[in-house]
């Protein structure tokens, strides 16, 4: 089947085992919608024409109750409300129900951005969760400030991510392609910029990409790796690499100068303050910007902290 073909005016193509099953659900309530809706104002303007008061007309007296026309009334609307109740049931429950032999990834959701970790494969991404087709993917999910939402429209799946507690969502991709992923609940000033996407690969290009994981580094200087991290850690969210100002300040011109913090201290932005600020954002807060930055301490491995180091330093010419 053609992907496009699957796709409505409301509702990209399918992505994912369950989004027919939405899809079903989702048409039958719009379309009776609509049909009740015509229906309705048909009738209305044809008893407000055809009643309508006339001169020298008697108004006739209202009859009571009309047995048929109120059972009527009633079993087909109650039919009606079943008919997507028990659609919705079902559709629920594959939803919740989790396959025993699903792929395991731990999401962790914060200001602005999504962490990945693939908790048997022991590799992590940033605002790009990579799995293979046709193999069912756990998703436990948790925050580390505020709620998001974990939202991919493709698949038809969206779960609210809370601080403090886990919750758990599964899809299982039909075919291969890159699934927009978006932060369904507003979460500050960034929250337009949390996207991130669902790459769906076949068995061997995700075995590829999981045994890359670990060699992502090899063959790069620390500069040119900073540069990769830069975009893949989303620090290009709030950081510009031209001078101009941002949420946060820029790189360019960062590195060796005296900067003021909040509270009316100075420091000297080194080597050791860039890693505070990187590992401890809140530990030394520039002047003139919101405490929005989060910790990195436990994502970035001790060289990617370097080279991102270097790369700012770099920016300094």
């Amino acid at each position: 089947m053609n992907p496009d073909s699957t796709a409505t005016i409301f509702l990209p193509p399918q992505g994912s085992t369950v989004s027919g099953q939405v899809d079903t659900i989702f048409n039958f309530v719009f379309i009776a919608s609509i049909v009740f809706f015509l229906i309705v104002v048909s009738v209305a303007v044809f008893f407000v024409i055809r009643y309508r008061k006339r001169a020298g007309m008697a108004v006739a007296e209202a009859p009571s109750h009309n047995l048929k026309l109120e059972i009527l009334w009633t079993v087909i609307p109650t039919i009606l409300v079943f008919i997507p109740f028990f659609l919705g049931f079902r559709t629920f429950i594959k939803m919740h129900i989790v396959p025993k032999d699903a792929l395991q990834v731990k999401v962790t959701s914060q200001k602005w951005f999504w962490t990945f970790d693939y908790t048997v494969e022991g590799v992590n991404s940033l605002n790009e969760l990579v799995v293979p087709v046709g193999k069912p993917v756990q998703l436990t999910m948790s925050s580390k400030d505020v709620i998001h939402s974990f939202y991919v429209p493709g698949f038809r799946i969206k779960m609210d991510v809370l601080p403090n507690r886990y919750t758990v969502t599964w899809f299982e991709a039909t075919r291969r392609g890159e699934f927009e992923l978006f932060c369904a609940e507003y979460c500050g000033t960034g929250h337009s910029e949390m996207i991130g996407k669902v790459r769906a690969v076949s068995e061997r290009e995700f075995k590829d990409w999981i045994g890359a994981g670990s060699a992502v580094e090899e063959g790069l200087s620390l500069v040119e790796l900073g540069a990769k991290l830069y975009t893949a850690k989303a620090c290009i969210t709030c950081h510009s690499i031209d001078g101009a100002p941002g949420i946060a300040p820029s790189f360019k011109g960062r590195f060796g100068i005296q900067i003021q913090l909040e509270g009316g201290k100075q420091t000297i932005s080194d080597e050791n303050y860039l890693r505070e600020s990187i590992l401890k954002p809140m530990a030394k807060i520039a002047y003139g910007f919101q405490p929005v930055m989060p910790a990195y301490q436990g994502i970035l491995k001790d060289r990617e902290i370097d080279a991102l180091v270097e790369y700012i330093k770099s920016l300094q010419k």
